[in-house]
């Protein structure tokens, strides 16, 4: 049975993840001390191991107990619990208060509850496949994502926030809707960013989205970090300086070299050709997991798998553009890469769960497809 299980597993999509995950070590180890490197490079090992664990667990088991509408809103239920137990019990990291804290462990719950919003919104779509073109699904699904992002501006985290609108309006995109539809949801995100900024935008989150436009304009204060990142990742040019050799991360110029900007200080030291090495592994992966979407059993196991693929897609394009100057900075990892057992643990969790469902898509019943298209439970 055991053999068998691993025999679904898709060998090309840990291909594909194990290299990003050996680069961060390997920036994380060059630009610390010793005494600071052990730090990171050796929990960073520990979290490395554990996600692999239950990148594995999750493979055997068989989620499809996740269609059932009561366990999903079980799990929603909990995870939104958590996000507002963070105003009145959660530690406050670079300025967001996002995080539990037991002595030396921290776990942040938004990276799970991105997980819980893509399996909450692939049941809800894979269950209205037939009347998705009604506009009503636009504004109930934009309710179930509209409480998580709520509950995370408030924190405040800006990145992770953006991440969950982008969930949401990938997998409207994918779930069937008409383009005068589509043309009301780019007017309800205007308005919506119209009124964040207004109303409950910080004023160190307005600095951030004045110094993505002009880097320039206060280098010595909200622009700083988007233009050592600049610096560090063009100095690095063709080539790279080297692994160990990156001045900008080891004097300490780049800040949060191992989270935020383990790209910048990844390309310093390994150039463009580094740095396009790893863009092609994350297009790798994206591709691999739209592959495993498109021979899921159903909709909801082709949903979710596109919802994935979305959320690693967010990760990257917003946290290399922040790395770029080209987005506000926002705190948010790189996936696979970035310092942190929060955000790894979601990320290999979510690929365990598409082997679940890989590993018993080829023998679904054709009357649960069925049953999934006409909203029969």
């Amino acid at each position: 049975m055991a053999e068998k299980t691993f025999k679904q597993i898709d060998w090309w999509l840990v291909l594909f993840v194990l290299p990003i995950v050996l680069a961060g070590l390997f920036t994380m180890k060059s630009f610390t001390p010793s005494d600071i490197g052990g730090s990171f490079f050796d929990k960073q090992i520990i979290w490395i191991i554990v996600s692999f664990g239950i990148f594995f667990i999750f493979s055997f088991i068989d989620f499809r107990f996740l269609r059932k509408t009561e366990v999903l809103v079980g799990l929603f239920l909990l995870f939104s619990f958590f996000l507002v137990a963070l105003a009145f019990l959660g530690s406050t990291v670079k300025g967001a208060q996002s995080w539990f804290s037991f002595g030396g462990f921290s776990f942040q719950p938004t990276d799970l509850m991105k997980l819980v919003l893509i399996l909450v919104l692939a049941k809800y779509f894979s269950r209205r496949h037939v009347e998705i073109r009604n506009i009503k699904h636009i504004f109930i699904s934009a309710f179930y994502a509209l409480i998580p992002f709520g509950l995370i501006i408030l924190q405040p985290d800006f990145g992770s926030a953006m991440v969950i609108f982008l969930i949401w309006f990938g997998m409207v995109l994918v779930s069937g809707i008409s383009k005068t539809h589509l043309a009301l949801v780019f007017l309800g995100g205007a308005l919506a960013f119209a009124s964040l900024w207004f109303f409950a935008f910080a004023p160190y989150q307005k600095a951030r989205i004045v110094s993505f436009l002009n880097p320039l304009a206060d280098v010595h204060n909200s622009g700083y970090n988007a233009m050592q990142s600049t610096i560090a990742v063009g100095s690095g040019q063709i080539t790279g300086k080297g692994l160990g050799f990156g001045t900008q991360s080891r004097l300490q110029f780049l800040p949060e070299p191992h989270t935020d900007f383990i790209f910048a200080a990844f390309a310093e030291e390994w150039g463009f050709i580094g740095s396009a090495f790893v863009l092609s592994l994350y297009g790798a992966l994206v591709w691999r997991i739209l592959y495993l979407a498109s021979i899921g059993a159903s909709n909801f196991e082709m949903l979710f798998g596109i919802g994935v693929a979305v959320l690693f897609m967010s990760h990257v394009l917003v946290n290399i553009g922040m790395n770029l100057g080209l987005m506000p900075v926002t705190g948010l990892p790189l996936p696979f890469m970035s310092y942190g057992g929060s955000h790894l643990l979601a990320e290999f969790a979510s690929l365990g769960i598409l082997m679940s469902m890989r590993r018993y898509a080829r023998s679904a019943h054709r009357d649960d497809i069925k049953n999934e298209f006409l909203g029969i439970s």
